[in-house]
């Protein structure tokens, strides 16, 4: 099975500074946290921070929670894990 997360965003704690423009939309960076017995969900979504923000202390602005939901119609991949696919991906 595979797992969804379900995300909640409160979209007036963005802070606009933040986004960006990538080649077609505009983007924020996020990150989820995951929480464990959180009544919210499993997840904190902040927004993302800069390096020296992080040392400086200072905190993503929370945004929302998410939760993992189990999809049960997804299928389930059972191919081995070690067969290599060929592509011309340079990574």
């Amino acid at each position: 099975m595979k797992n969804i997360i379900n995300l909640r965003i409160d979209v007036s704690k963005i802070d606009k500074k933040r986004l960006f423009t990538g080649q077609k939309e505009i983007y924020l960076d996020c990150v989820l946290i995951p929480k464990e017995k959180n009544e919210y969900g499993d997840y904190m979504i902040v927004e993302s921070i800069t390096k020296e923000e992080r040392k400086s202390g200072r905190q993503g602005t929370i945004l929302g929670n998410a939760k993992t939901m189990i999809n049960e119609s997804a299928p389930v991949d059972k191919r081995d894990n070690n067969t290599q696919t060929t592509n011309d991906l340079p990574f």
